[in-house]
């Protein structure tokens, strides 16, 4: 795309004109307290009795000023925006030659240049060169600066020639999704968030423009790899935002009044009530992308302002059952394979919501999987089928909670049982007493490391003599993101850097780390993807004697680092050696 040339101009690159937190310079003296109406009349560009004529206009119509001064045909595009330049002190530019580089324009979401009418068009020294048709809205510097991290620096271009770059810059996908975001706002009037009445709910869920949206916010969250969706209702807007590596990521924000179609047509989907918005709902939806079918777990929960929907994406493909592919180091993958394969015990795996212990344990299961091996799995939900597993759905509403069917699985004759989680100390019990008879147990506990597992069970009211005689191994895990591979470069750094963090000292002197540039392919974060940590505790018989004598987690912690045990912190620098992650993100996701 190549503009018309214009009479002043401005390259589009940052100068010493901008100001430090990026907003727009002001003029000083009197044209820094002047409105820009004041500023037309001074110049003589508008006169009185013109601007009297555009005040009466713009109550009619409700447009900003320059607008209405254009249209009127009291001045033209170049005029307006040269006054403004003047004005605001604000670079007028014309684009670069040849059109704007593909990777200045993944800088900035299409959903948010759609919304502001901004258009990114250079970078320089951490600044981002942002054309604007209104120089005074800050809220779209704003935006645009927390979404890149960067300083943002405003100009402004023709409005003509803004909206042109928006319609043929951006790719076709993300157009796409905001006009079909436009196109379902189309039609919605007439269905109010606070009160709707179900057929309304229906009929707007089941409109086409609707339906289409849906859709594609679904196929955009599995092009960017996001692991989830939301649908977060606010006072007056709803926030639709994907989770990617971990990390959530603004998407759009529909209009409010979209709201209730869309939370309805995300319902119908999942085999949802629409009529009930005040208590919580679990659901699963079956979206066939291409060749291949990819399941999400919906969960609807009432809020303040609406109801706020999550839908987590299950995609079979992506998941990787491969042990030596997860990310332990040698010494912990060889504790743990040799655990699983142990005739019975109980082996925990413990982290935050999202740390990947579905992915370890589902791995461990397909790692012992075999004919002669019977295995069953109690779930809440099931999030992947395994082949030759038994997978049960835990059913609370009808009375079969984890305690009941753990029961029920000792009759069962299983070799192998993995239950989703000890959420209580009846299901602690059961799974400890299989654990003791000749089963070998999995199970997943919320604990901040290993060594603090052990002092989490025994509060629940595991005794400790039991505790030591069935636990086999115990596995903490955090997911951090890599550096990205299309854009990674190295640097030197001390190894001081790295021993002030918790790497134990080896006399290295200079090392020569990875970090990400940034490019297109990771947004510019120089991270993509996610490698897991792991801190493996084996329960050796000194584990166990200090387990039944009561010792603490901190007595545990030392013995089991003699042993040869990683904490997670230690876990993480061994990859930041290794050139996989970045100081920062260990930082970030682990503590000491």
């Amino acid at each position: 795309m190549k503009p018309a040339p214009q009479d002043r101009r401005a390259p589009a690159a940052p100068s010493n004109g901008a100001a430090a937190n990026g907003t727009p310079p002001a003029a000083e003296g009197q044209t820094q307290r002047r409105r820009l109406s004041d500023f037309l009349l001074v110049e003589g560009l508008i006169t009185a009795e013109q601007f009297t004529l555009v005040v009466a206009e713009q109550k009619r119509s409700n447009e900003k000023l320059p607008v209405v001064v254009v249209r009127m045909g009291l001045m033209n595009e170049d005029q307006m925006v040269d006054a403004q330049s003047r004005h605001y002190r604000i670079p007028f530019v014309v684009f670069p030659e040849g059109g704007i580089p593909a990777e200045i324009l993944r800088l900035v979401p299409a959903a948010i240049a759609l919304k502001h009418e901004v258009v990114p068009i250079g970078r320089s020294a951490g600044a981002l060169t942002l054309a604007m048709i209104d120089p005074t809205n800050l809220s779209a510097v704003d935006d645009v600066a927390f979404r890149t991290g960067m300083r943002v620096f405003p100009v402004i271009a023709r409005p003509s020639v803004i909206r042109q770059a928006l319609e043929q810059s951006y790719e076709t996908q993300t157009a796409s999704l905001a006009t079909a975001l436009s196109d379902a706002e189309v039609g919605t009037e007439s269905v109010e968030a606070t009160t709707p009445n179900p057929l309304e709910l229906r009929a707007s869920a089941d409109h086409a423009p609707v339906v289409r949206l849906v859709n594609l916010i679904i196929l955009e969250a599995i092009g960017r790899g996001a692991s989830d969706i939301h649908l977060e209702p606010g006072e007056r807007f709803l926030q639709v935002r994907f989770r990617v590596d971990g990390m959530l990521q603004d998407v759009m924000t529909p209009a409010k009044r979209l709201e209730p179609a869309l939370v309805s047509r995300i319902k119908i989907m999942a085999s949802l009530d629409i009529a009930e918005r005040r208590l919580p709902q679990d659901g699963r939806i079956k979206f066939r992308e291409g060749p291949h079918e990819v399941d999400f777990r919906v969960s609807v929960i009432p809020t303040l302002y609406g109801e706020s929907v999550v839908l987590r994406l299950l995609d079979k493909t992506a998941l990787k059952l491969d042990l030596t592919q997860l990310g332990f180091d040698g010494w912990s993958l060889e504790q743990f394979q040799a655990a699983i394969r142990s005739p019975h015990g109980m082996i925990l795996v413990t982290g935050p919501t999202g740390s990947g212990k579905t992915t370890t344990l589902y791995s461990a299961l397909q790692t012992v999987n075999s004919p002669e091996i019977h295995i069953l799995t109690l779930e809440d939900p099931v999030e992947y089928n395994i082949p030759r597993v038994n997978q049960v759905q835990v059913n609370e509403e009808i009375g079969f909670g984890f305690a009941g069917a753990l029961r029920s699985f000792l009759r069962h004759d299983p070799d192998v049982i993995l239950v989703g989680e000890m959420r209580d100390l009846e299901t602690a019990q059961i799974a400890n007493r299989a654990a003791l008879t000749g089963h070998l147990v999995l199970s997943t506990l919320h604990t901040n490391d290993a060594p603090s597992t052990v002092s989490r069970l025994i509060d629940m009211g595991i005794p400790s003599f039991l505790l030591a005689s069935s636990l086999r191994l115990i596995v903490a895990q955090r997911l951090a993101r890599k550096v990205c591979e299309d854009c990674r470069e190295p640097y030197e750094a001390d190894e001081g850097q790295l021993v002030e963090h918790g790497l134990r000292p080896q006399g290295r002197g200079a090392l020569v780390l990875h970090r990400g540039r940034g490019c297109p392919a990771c947004a510019f974060t120089g991270l993509k993807g996610r490698i897991a940590l792991y801190e493996v505790l084996p329960v050796t018989r000194e584990i166990r004697e200090l387990i039944t004598t009561g010792a603490t987690q901190d007595a545990i912690r030392k013995v089991a680092r003699d042993l040869g045990m990683l904490t997670l912190r230690e876990a993480g620098l061994s990859k930041v050696l290794d050139g996989i992650t970045t100081l920062e993100e260990v930082l970030r996701v682990t503590a000491e």
